[in-house]
């Protein structure tokens, strides 16, 4: 038998009334959220600053009066369990004649309270809070109607899951250019290893030949750069990674380049502050890698130990005299 599920309207005001309810919001373009801890962030560098929650209140006020004007889907992203504070969101929405669902998020207490645990400091709600909004809730549904919601839902009657896949796989289709355009290419490497931040940054630099063959990037910001190549075979077996370049450490006045692999956006910043600057896998590719030149260093001493006092090289001194 076939589950129906009920259809939202395509430009609605949704209120999330509970607990839960981000990871409900999520589902929904980013655009068209607003997150009452998202703006506490925005309005005091801290999501969980309660302090600067009527200040969050107020932009959050102030975005979705202009939202409603333009008629836009805007999902309230807030606990959301005081009836003055719901209604207030109602009547703004009817002055612009859109339509307003509710949709209780019913997250069993137990779990609400569990949620908390790992939670950093400034994040973490005190139990007797939980369990107040959380009895709150409960009761709202009781008067959701009479406040004026067009519709009033629960949350796990809702069919989120196909558009929010639907999103993602579109996102993806680009990405991997399945959808006509160039897509991202070895883009998607650069994001992999050092995550979404570093792309507006990336450049390829195509006419450089640094490293024999291996495709060079850039990342740069201002006056501050890195350089860094594509390995597509790390190790022989097809592995691909990245290496950062640094400066040479057995010749400061190296004329060639040196480098060290690179992970995460953790060895970026390692690199830009010269943490990485003496590490043991560097390989130069004038001098190649600490174990080349320890072999230099060793082969000099062992011919050094084999004539102490340098005879061998005094007698061809000799010899080269007498032969003239």
């Amino acid at each position: 038998m076939s589950q129906t599920h009920p259809r939202l309207p395509e430009n609605a005001l949704v209120v999330l009334i509970g607990a839960g309810k981000s990871t409900l919001a999520r589902t929904w373009p980013a655009s068209q959220v607003l997150s009452l801890d998202a703006l506490r962030g925005t309005v005091s560098d801290d999501p969980g600053d309660q302090a600067a929650t009527a200040d969050a209140a107020d932009v959050l006020k102030l975005i979705l009066e202009r939202r409603m004007a333009r008629c836009l889907n805007t999902v309230v992203d807030a606990t959301n369990v005081e009836e003055a504070v719901r209604v207030e969101l109602v009547m703004t929405a009817k002055k612009f004649g859109v339509p307003t669902v509710a949709v209780v998020v019913s997250t069993p207490l137990s779990l609400c309270l569990q949620r908390q645990q790992p939670r950093p400091a400034n994040r973490r709600v005190p139990d007797d809070v939980v369990r107040r909004q959380h009895e709150a809730m409960t009761f709202s549904h009781q008067s959701l109607a009479r406040e004026g919601f067009t519709q009033v839902l629960f949350a796990h009657d809702l069919n989120r899951l196909e558009p929010y896949l639907r999103h993602l796989s579109a996102a993806r289709q680009a990405d991997l250019g399945l959808d006509g355009s160039d897509g991202l290419g070895h883009l998607l490497l650069v994001r992999r290893f050092f995550g979404e931040e570093i792309l507006p940054m990336w450049r390829w630099k195509d006419d450089s030949d640094i490293v024999g063959g291996d495709r060079v990037g850039e990342v740069r910001l201002g006056q501050q750069s890195l350089t860094l190549a594509l390995r597509l075979d790390v190790d022989g077996e097809g592995d691909i990674g990245f290496d950062i370049a640094v400066p040479c450490p057995f010749d400061p006045e190296c004329g060639g380049t040196a480098w060290t692999p690179a992970y995460s956006v953790t060895c970026l910043y390692r690199a830009l502050t010269g943490d990485l600057d003496h590490r043991d896998d560097i390989v130069c590719d004038v001098h190649g890698g600490y174990g080349d030149v320890d072999q230099e260093a060793d082969a000099h001493t062992a011919g050094m130990d084999d004539d102490p006092y340098g005879r061998a090289d005094l007698e061809e001194q000799h010899a080269a005299a007498v032969r003239e």
